[in-house]
């Protein structure tokens, strides 16, 4: 009896690269030409199969297409749970904080293992009563000033808060915030 042959590999179809449809704001809403998606199983679905490609933009893979995502700030949204976890807007876990920043719009950015990200801003009240100046008392306003000039004192959770500039963010972490064919 001859053995059949093989069955073909099944090929994508060649579908072009889709720019300016999709982005995330600066609390981790996914948008959809420039409209709030609500629909939880489709949250939840471009947010399993997004990350970054090999030239910094963030991408989401929707079968053989690649939907680029236009990023309000960074490529994560981080946000406290009630553990005290962080986990991205995406529901997956932080990982360690290896570096803290405040820029100069006052916004904080936090280096995890996962990647760069904002802290979500309804949680910056909690992120605040967490920072202690070099003496170990709570920050004052005229501290968070000086740090985000650069002259810090600030730390939080034993890291000291690094002032950087917003308009240098994507350059330092290697990210397209913009990304274009």
């Amino acid at each position: 009896m001859p053995i059949p042959d093989p069955v073909p590999a099944i090929k994508w179809p060649n579908v072009p690269a889709c720019y300016g449809w999709l982005a995330l704001n600066r609390r981790g809403v996914w948008l959809l030409k420039d409209q709030p998606i609500t629909h939880k199983g489709l949250i939840d679905f471009i947010s399993s199969h997004y990350g970054p490609d090999p030239s910094g933009n963030y991408v989401f893979q929707n079968g053989p297409q690649a939907v680029y995502v236009a990023l309000d700030y960074t490529p994560y949204v981080f946000r406290r749970g009630i553990d005290g976890q962080l986990t991205a807007h995406t529901g997956v876990a932080a990982g360690e904080v290896a570096a803290v920043y405040l820029d100069d719009n006052g916004s904080v950015l936090l280096k995890t293992d996962l990647g760069i990200g904002l802290l979500d801003d309804r949680d910056l009240p909690a992120f605040l009563e967490a920072c202690v100046t070099g003496h170990n008392t709570p920050v004052s306003e005229h501290a968070l000033l000086a740090a985000m000039a650069g002259d810090s004192n600030v730390s939080w959770n034993g890291h000291l808060v690094q002032s950087i500039r917003r308009q240098d963010v994507a350059l330092k972490f290697s990210f397209q915030p913009n990304p274009v064919a």
